[in-house]
């Protein structure tokens, strides 16, 4: 049984999988969507345990995909290194990803990391990011707009700061990226220096929310590519 390990970008929560859940499940895949949470102290690290308690706490008979969204992407690298044989594949979705030490300040133009301390220096006392407006995941509809700015969380400067702790242990996990076009940022070339697999999806950054039966699609082939492969090898 094959189970998708949902991990949430920044100011976003497991409601961002709301949509996509109820596709997976009518596959037959089993899901879990974790809370990385909002504490104003927690950072990358706080994030990345969590998500390995989550790992640990899966059947081990389950073949785990582990599909990191956005900051989530450095999220479920590290802990796909902590927990090497727990999980069978990586995917990101517009995921921020790089090698041993890489951060969203260091992997973002420097203009991005100067916007968002200044976010959190005039309006989250140094130590949150006020989230941003909806337009800025790409959601512009009036329903989809409102429904996520009522939900949207201020996030940890910190888990922006930390970098990743990387053995190399993920690196032999199989992975594929997900980038969403019109591009924003080079979601592309993030998943191709890892040596990921990439694959082009036209959508906002928030591609979950409005184009979720596509995005689902791109999941559940890649689990039937991976099965394929592993019999070829057999």
């Amino acid at each position: 049984m094959t189970t998708f390990v949902l991990v949430h970008g920044a100011w976003h929560g497991p409601w961002a999988w709301g949509r996509l859940v109820p596709l997976l499940r009518a596959a037959g895949a089993h899901t879990l969507t974790p809370d990385l949470g909002s504490t104003p102290d927690h950072g990358l690290h706080d994030h990345v345990d969590t998500l390995v308690a989550a790992l640990d706490a899966c059947p081990e008979k389950d073949d785990l995909v582990l599909v990191g969204h956005s900051y989530a992407g450095l999220v479920v690298r590290q802990a796909a290194d902590a927990r090497p044989q727990a999980v069978d594949h990586i995917v990101l979705v517009d995921g921020w990803a790089g090698p041993h030490g890489a951060s969203m300040f260091s992997l973002a133009p420097e203009s991005f990391a100067d916007a968002i301390r200044a976010a959190a220096r005039t309006r989250g006392d140094d130590r949150q990011i006020p989230p941003p407006p909806p337009a800025a995941f790409g959601i512009v509809n009036g329903a989809n707009a409102a429904c996520l700015a009522a939900r949207l969380l201020p996030q940890s400067l910190r888990s922006f700061t930390e970098g990743t702790r990387l053995t190399g242990a993920v690196d032999r996990i199989p992975g594929t990226a997900v980038y969403c076009r019109p591009q924003t940022y080079p979601f592309d070339r993030f998943g191709e220096s890892l040596g990921y697999r990439t694959h082009a999806l036209d959508g906002p950054h928030d591609v979950m929310l409005t184009d979720p039966e596509p995005l689902a699609r791109i999941l559940l082939n890649t689990c039937l590519l991976q099965e394929q492969e592993a019999q070829s090898l057999e």
